[in-house]
């Protein structure tokens, strides 16, 4: 039998790297034993005191929005009243020990799979990487868990609350349960034989054994496909933010939003214009473009483009983009011109657009009420859409991110918002709703970021 060609250059490389791995994995769990610790008391004693110090609040405050809302039936209203003590009860009980399994998990697999990652070949000096990287970073990654379950709790929840006893539209009808008395006194038993015959024991294991196959080849397609969709939805994500940030500069500078309103957000948290007005123009901006081309998604930068084959197949994001389509074709078909669009981004920003008649003396060029409605109708759309997209755990933290930057900026451009964005006018007015920007002009915004930081002057 001959050795195949290459096997014992093979076997060898194997062998002469089993040293380094154990030495990266003693390492890792090193590491591991001292920052897992760290980590789980952060996220234990950070999410443990949210849930107990609102849990009162959250006991109160629910039972008052279940029997206010008027989205419930009488039955099912009395119904739910008494059976909500189980989970409110359970709800510490359950939160505190995800968070301690949580702690565990995160403490010791980051800094153990962060060692390991060094040694990649695109990371230089491995050496240091090997001993630093997954320290500092999960003690990081700890407490911006503990943030994004403090916005969860402390600002989604409420949200989710208040919209619970919005009033209810005439024409909607309340949930309810109803019961109905059968009037049957006779079921007819039928017995099925579920013995086999003796020829199909063959077949049936068969079939039995092909139908456990394709289920396990189904659950890892959908485990893969599940990784690499994921992926898709962070940029998506990202891609968002990117655009309300970019937009957020033009805004600033056409005077639209102003640094008084950009304060109230970061030193109050009074976000809730900011929050949904400047996404929702970012979203129509996006759709704007989108209708021009002759793309069949959604056109979010000059080379990447969001449709119904390519984007994330997560039901969230489903849900959220598949209603961005419908009403890009709506767009489409309105054929909105240049001079509305530009009055578009101003009416956005100042109306509610709710009623037709809010347009009147805005300068809008079409006076047909019936154009304004629909696109009314769009605009009121969207911002419910942003709305909810608010009340996910990680945007309030990365708008108020993305609002400091701005607040940066305008703390350089000497608090005048007629300076922001004018060196950035000619780069922000493609037809891409992000723009890249250049390398120079982020290491000046970072560098104005740190100043603040340092001066007090960005909460």
């Amino acid at each position: 039998m001959k050795v195949p060609v290459g096997f014992l250059a093979t076997l060898w490389s194997f062998f002469s790297f089993l040293p380094f791995f154990f030495f990266l994995l003693i390492l890792g769990l090193a590491k591991a034993a001292i920052i897992g610790p760290i980590a789980l008391g952060i996220i234990v004693i950070g999410n443990s005191a949210v849930i107990i110090g609102l849990w009162i609040a959250h006991f109160l405050y629910t039972y008052y929005c279940v029997a206010r809302t008027k989205r419930l039936g009488i039955v099912l209203k009395i119904a739910v009243l008494l059976l909500l003590p189980v989970p409110m009860v359970l709800w510490p009980v359950i939160g505190i020990g995800g968070s301690v399994l949580g702690g565990i998990g995160y403490g010791f697999f980051a800094p153990l799979l962060a060692t390991f990652e060094a040694v990649g070949e695109n990371v230089k000096d491995k050496f240091y990487h090997c001993f630093a990287d997954g320290c500092l970073a999960t003690i990081k990654g700890t407490c911006t868990v503990v943030c994004d379950f403090t916005d969860f709790c402390f600002h989604s929840y409420f949200s989710y609350m208040d919209e619970l006893c919005e009033k209810v539209p005439p024409e909607e009808k309340p949930m309810d349960v109803k019961y109905e008395i059968s009037s049957c006194f006779s079921v007819s038993y039928r017995q099925t034989n579920a013995n086999p015959k003796p020829g199909e024991d063959n077949s049936l294991k068969t079939r039995r054994e092909n139908s456990l196959n394709a289920q396990l080849i189904s659950q890892k397609s959908r485990t893969l496909k599940w990784e690499i969709q994921q992926h898709k939805a962070v940029q998506v994500w990202d891609w968002l933010f990117k655009a309300c940030e970019v937009n957020g500069r033009i805004l600033l500078r056409d005077g639209l939003i102003n640094i008084q309103e950009i304060e109230e957000c970061l030193v109050k948290a009074n976000c809730k214009k900011l929050s949904i007005k400047l996404p929702t123009w970012s979203v129509l901006h996006c759709l704007l473009v989108s209708a021009k081309s002759d793309s069949s998604g959604l056109v979010i930068s000059d080379d990447v483009e969001l449709a119904r084959n390519n984007g994330p197949r997560e039901k969230v994001f489903e849900w959220l983009i598949e209603p961005l389509l419908i009403m890009k074709e709506q767009i489409k078909n309105l054929k909105v011109e240049e001079n509305e669009e530009t009055c578009l981004k101003r009416l956005v920003i100042e109306c509610e657009n709710k009623r037709p008649e809010e347009w009147d003396g805005t300068g809008f060029p079409s006076n047909d009420n019936v154009r304004r409605a629909q696109l009314q109708a769009i605009i009121r759309r969207l911002q419910g859409i942003v709305a909810s997209m608010s009340r996910f755990p990680t945007f309030p933290r990365r708008f108020r991110n993305m609002m400091k930057v701005l607040y940066a900026e305008a703390i350089q451009a000497g608090a005048s918002a007629s300076h922001i964005g004018v060196a950035l006018k000619s780069k922000y007015t493609s037809k891409s709703l992000i723009g890249s920007g250049s390398r120079e002009g982020r290491n000046e915004t970072d560098e104005v970021i740190n100043e603040a930081y340092d001066s007090g002057d960005v909460v």
